[in-house]
């Protein structure tokens, strides 16, 4: 394993206690732009998300009405009532996204394929880049004010569904996540500049409990005029089964 990757899976928990969970929880309230620009109302409610920690899958609750939720793999996504009756679905999601820029509009299925991945993603930030066929490889430090982040830049193998195939993440002298930067490839490809802060420990496994996330403009800096993505994280639970 890559020596940074190996430093920053330890300072997050370690690979050893991560493998002993199976699925993480937690609550979210979610903000930012990216939404309205999409034609669809910003849901500022709490809502449950749940993600398998060693496959892709995700469930989100409340999903567009109190009594619906979302479920997500790469190769689905669908809503439907807490009782189980199949309200919208789709079969290969990410084909829904050909041709779109940052204004196209999305639907109620766009949105849960956007967050399903992207809350997996973050939930299982940086274990995921040791799962089989992650290629990793240290890149140069970021500057951001008096500090110096060291960098890992990530290419995904095509059956993980997330922002961009290649993605770059910066540690801390700590060795926990500060930055994450992509491509948001169901957008046109517009680029990110995504901060974490404040991060606890959950049954001895380190999360952020705030994400920001900027248009990011020339020499890589974020534009902060322009937050697409704002997520406040809490109550996060991490379960065998």
């Amino acid at each position: 394993m890559n020596d940074l990757l190996a430093r920053a899976i330890a300072a997050h928990g370690g690979l050893e206690r991560w493998n002993t969970f199976n699925k993480v929880s937690a609550t979210i309230i979610a903000g930012g732009g990216l939404l309205p620009m999409k034609g669809l109302e910003a849901d500022t409610n709490p809502l449950e998300v749940t993600v398998m920690l060693h496959e892709e899958s995700a469930s989100i609750s409340p999903f567009g009405q109190p009594d619906w939720r979302m479920a997500f793999t790469p190769d689905r996504v669908a809503i439907e009532t807490t009782a189980g009756t199949i309200v919208r679905e789709r079969s290969n999601p990410r084909a829904a996204f050909a041709g779109h820029v940052l204004e196209t509009a999305w639907d109620l299925l766009h949105r849960a394929y956007f967050n399903g991945y992207a809350r997996w993603t973050y939930l299982t930030t940086p274990f995921l880049m040791a799962m089989p066929g992650v290629e990793v490889a240290e890149i140069s430090p970021w500057q951001e004010g008096g500090e110096l982040w060291r960098g890992l830049h990530a290419r995904f193998p095509d059956k993980i569904a997330s922002h961009s195939q290649e993605q770059d993440f910066y540690f801390g002298d700590d060795f926990l996540l500060r930055r994450h930067d992509y491509h948001l490839d169901v957008a046109g490809r517009v680029p990110v500049a995504h901060y974490v802060y404040d991060i606890v420990e959950a049954d001895g496994v380190r999360f952020p409990t705030k994400r920001r996330a900027y248009v990011r403009g020339p020499g890589l800096k974020p534009i902060r005029d322009l937050l697409l993505i704002s997520l406040d994280l809490s109550n996060f639970r991490l379960t065998t089964w």
